[in-house]
Order: structure tokens, then sequence, then C-alpha cells
């Protein structure tokens, strides 16, 4: 349990990051009476996706230290 918690958690960390500056990426920037305004024409679904399966890692791996604590 404790390495399908890791492996989730690796995963997740890759497709926020990844996902993330792609979406950064496609964000366009105006000045507009001096000041700049960014407009996302992102898909921000993989970045959210992503952050879900890296917070699921995150309880999966704590659960499992939990429950490996209490059995000893």
């Amino acid at each position: 349990m404790r390495t399908t918690g890791i492996v989730l958690l690796i995963i997740g960390f890759a497709g926020v990051l990844v996902f993330g500056i792609q979406a950064v990426q496609d964000t366009e920037t105006f000045s507009f009476l001096g000041i700049d305004i960014g407009v996302s024409g992102a898909n921000w679904t993989p970045v959210i996706i992503s952050a879900i399966v890296l917070v699921i890692g995150i309880v999966i791996t704590g659960l499992s230290r939990r429950t490996l604590v209490y059995r000893r």
C-alpha cells in the first residue's frame, strides 16, 4: 500500500510540475493603462487531476505509515 502511495505521489508531482509549467506558458499578457493583465488560454484540467492524484498519494502514504506504527 505504501509503494502505491509513493508511486501516485511521484506521478502527481510530475504531472503538476509539467502541466503547470505548460499552463503558465500558455498565458498571454497585455498592457492596459500601464498595468500588465494576464489572460489564460490554458487547459487547467490536467493540472487539477494531477493535483488530486498527488493528494491521494500523500493520503495513502500517510495512512500506510500510521498503520505501520500501530502494528508494531
